[in-house]
This record gives structure tokens, sequence and C-alpha cells, in this order.
């Protein structure tokens, strides 16, 4: 049936609730409709990765309950063409629910079911919305938004975080590399943004690299949960609906598909009560994030001037820093990471609230879970990429620059200490920072120490190594 309103063709669709008004030209349906009309939150969808699994999954149903002799084969071969296309890259625009909608996500669910469903329908000579392959009975055939939407953000996230793993393991390479080139460059160490004992500046660099290595680890650890799949349990966990072999046949139809080791969950009512898992590999990318910030604000530091401020790294020139101040260069790369850091923090928190907000057999956040946990690796993703190429590999040092602070500092004391005492030495700077004179010069008056003698105990290379004087 068609009609016209508002000079949009539309059809009448029927769910359990009544007639719908669906725009004819629409592979989504009454359920999907109500949804769009009642969610008009945000112009945020569901991510791709998140429509691509969900449309694994049902994939894979298709096959499974085709093999098990509960659906006929011709609608499980148009099920899956139809999911082909999708996967494929082609009816993106038909996935229209909002990421802010109804609990657990059945919402954007149906969206997925309706239109492999038309689809499906089309391919086996029908028409849209003929339910000659019915989005609930055929494409949901065995299953829940309960254990698919959780078993699709898994898949998804499996999918998303090997590479901010790489990311931050070719960032951390790309600072190793520096910190070898620039072992044997010393400069003034800093704690609490005052001067301290001299460091070389790869050493420096150095804790940069593992911090970032150690945070590409603890992602990776995080992974091997959410290959533990609660797909089968269907409603609760219990499995009603769905063929006593489904759950172990789709666990390795997803496997096939995916090209990922995954396995059935031990306890499916844990895999569907529970988001923990996903709040898990959430922490793990903040922890990550916390560590782009305070390295990213380093060399933001160590950057800053070109004439008044450290100057010790140069950083490469990538857009203009301003449009008033001619010839103006910002550390807009650490920038970004420092910006991109701060939404992954906010987002873990979120996910943080939602995963506490399950109740008894489901967590019904699901969707707000999904979209900022996929939405994070997303973007740390290409943040870390875009910090690597763009700034770490082409960063450099002013050698000069870096030596006079080395050679100022007053901390450089602390090698008298052991020799003179750690209040005479105190007093040593005191004097230095009160008239600017050099520690060298004012440990040979005050102190009596021979000016060799001196030297070379307030070498900044050798301060650099554990011993004493």
């Amino acid at each position: 049936m068609a009609a016209r309103t508002r000079r949009t063709r539309t059809r009448i669709e029927k769910d359990t609730m009544g007639d719908v008004a669906v725009p004819a030209s629409a592979l989504w349906g009454a359920q999907t409709a109500r949804a769009v009309a009642n969610f008009a939150i945000s112009s945020l969808r569901a991510p791709a990765a998140l429509v691509e699994a969900v449309v694994r999954v049902k994939l894979a149903a298709a096959r499974v309950n085709a093999r098990l002799g509960l659906l006929p084969r011709r609608k499980a071969r148009a099920i899956e063409r139809a999911a082909r296309e999708v996967l494929g890259g082609d009816l993106r625009d038909q996935f229209v629910v909002d990421a802010y909608q109804a609990g657990a996500g059945t919402s954007f669910h149906m969206n997925v079911n309706e239109v492999l469903a038309n689809r499906a329908a089309e391919i086996l000579g029908g028409r849209r919305g003929d339910r000659s392959v019915d989005p609930n009975d055929d494409v949901n055939m065995a299953q829940s938004t309960n254990d698919v939407i959780p078993t699709a953000m898994r898949l998804a996230a499996l999918e998303l975080a090997p590479p901010v793993v790489a990311a931050l393991e070719r960032l951390a390479g790309t600072l190793a590399r520096k910190a070898r080139a620039w072992d044997g460059v010393v400069k003034s160490g800093r704690t609490h943004l005052m001067d301290a004992t001299p460091i070389r500046l790869g050493q420096e660099v150095s804790g940069w690299s593992v911090a970032l290595a150690a945070s590409a680890a603890r992602i990776g650890e995080a992974l091997p949960e959410l290959a533990s799949l609660g797909i089968g349990g269907t409603a609760v966990g219990t499995g009603v609906n769905a063929h006593p072999r489904y759950r172990e046949m789709m666990v390795k139809e997803l496997a096939r598909l995916t090209r990922v080791p995954l396995v059935a969950a031990p306890n499916p009512f844990y895999a569907m009560q529970s988001l923990a898992p996903f709040a898990a590999l959430s922490s793990t990318l903040r922890v990550a994030a916390l560590e782009l910030v305070r390295i990213g604000g380093d060399i933001r530091l160590l950057a800053s001037g070109p004439a008044t401020g450290l100057a010790e790294l140069r950083l490469p020139a990538v857009q203009p820093g301003s449009s008033i101040m001619p010839g103006k260069v910002n550390p807009s790369m650490a920038e970004m990471l420092a910006m991109v850091s701060y939404q992954v923090i906010g987002l873990d928190a979120a996910i943080a609230a939602a995963t506490s907000g399950g109740q008894l057999e489901l967590n019904v956040m699901m969707p707000l879970v999904a979209w900022d946990l996929l939405h994070q690796l997303e973007i740390l993703a290409s943040g870390v990429r875009a910090f690597d190429e763009k700034l770490a590999r082409r960063l450099d040092v002013d050698r000069d620059r870096v030596a006079f602070y080395a050679a100022r500092t007053v901390s450089l004391a602390t090698a008298l200490a052991p020799r003179i005492g750690y209040a005479a030495a105190a007093e040593i700077v005191k004097e230095s920072v009160r008239t600017g004179r050099s520690i060298l010069d004012l440990a040979v008056e005050r102190a009596g120490l021979p000016r060799a003698e001196a030297r070379r105990i307030l070498d900044p290379g050798r301060l650099t190594r554990p011993g004493r004087a």
C-alpha cells in the first residue's frame, strides 16, 4: 500500500503495536520508524564497526539455522547475500537509529533485522515490507538483542583495538629510535618544573617509549576476555528458542567469518549480565590517554619558545599557528593528541558509570557503552598515528640550547654534597641563585676545591650515571 505524505511516498508496515507509515524508499520497517520518531536525540548513528559486527552475527545465524534445518535454505542464502552487500559497503544509509535510544540496543538491532529482511525479500523477488522474509522469525531466529548486541560489541572491539595497539607500539618505536640517537645529549633534568640534576635526553625519551609500549601491552591483555561470546544465550542466558547445538555452531561460524579465535563464554549468564570486559578495555585506553597527555605535555614544554621558552626541542611546522601573529608555529599535533586523550578519558568515565548500571539479567546501557568504546578506539588509533607521523618522527633537538641549560642547572651542586656536605652545598646553590655566579666558581671559592677537581665533579655528563664524586 502506498500513500503521499508531505510529498514523501510511504508504505504501511505493521508491527505488534499496529500500522506504521514508512518511507517507500527505506529498507527498514515499522520498528525502526518508531525509533526514528522517538529518538531524535543527536546526529550520531551506530559506528560502522558495530553495524558490520551485527550483520556478521546475522549472516552466521542464517547459515547455522539453515544447517540445523530450521531456516529454509533459499531464505538463508538471501539473508546472507543481503548481509554481504552491507559488509561490502552498500546500504549504509539505511541504519538510521540514533546512538541514544531504547535500552539494550533493541531499536538498532531491529533496524538491522528489518534492513536485511526487506533486502532479502527483494532478492527473492518480493517487495519491501511484504514479510516474505520476516525480520523476527527469519533474520532474528534463535537470537535476542540481549545476546546479539554484546556479542557484536565484542567483535567490533576486537576489530578496532589492534590498530590502537599497533599505533602505540609504532610511536614507542619512534621514540626508542630518538632515545638511541640522543643518548649522548646531556640536558638539565627538571623536577617540580625546577632545575634538577642532569639527565641525558636519550634517557628521558626512553622513559616515554617504555610508557607507551606498556600502554600497548595493557590494551592487548584486555582483549582475550572479549573473545568469550555469550551468543546463544538468547533472552536471559538460558538459550530459550535456540537449538541445543546453535551456540557452539555460532561461535565456530563467527570465528571463521572474523578470523579471530573466539570461544563460547563458560558462563553465558555472566556474559549477558556484565559489561565489565568493556570497562576493562576502556580503562586501559584511559591509562594510555593519561600517558599521552603527559608525554605530549612534556614535548610542548621542552619545545616552548622559540625565543622565550625552553626551546630544547624543535617541532616540525605543520601549519601556521596564528591568524594574527605572522610566522608563529604552534605544537598543533601535541594539542590534538591532548584533546583526543581528554575525550578518551571522559568517555571512560561514562562507560564506567554505565557498566555499574545493569540490573539482574541485563545491562540496558549497551548502546552507550558500544558507541563510547568504539569511538575511543577509533580516535585514539588515528590520533596516535597522526602524532607519530607528523611530529614524533620529525622531532629534533637544539644541542646548543640543551648544553647551555645543562651547564647552568644549580642542581649540579648535588654532586658536591658527598664531598662538602648537604648544608654547604645548599649555601653554594643559594649564592648562585642570588648572584648568578656559576656553581663551579663558587665550589672553588667557597669549598676550596681545586678547579680541575671541581670541574670533574660537576661534569654534567658524569652526573647522568650512577656513582659518587
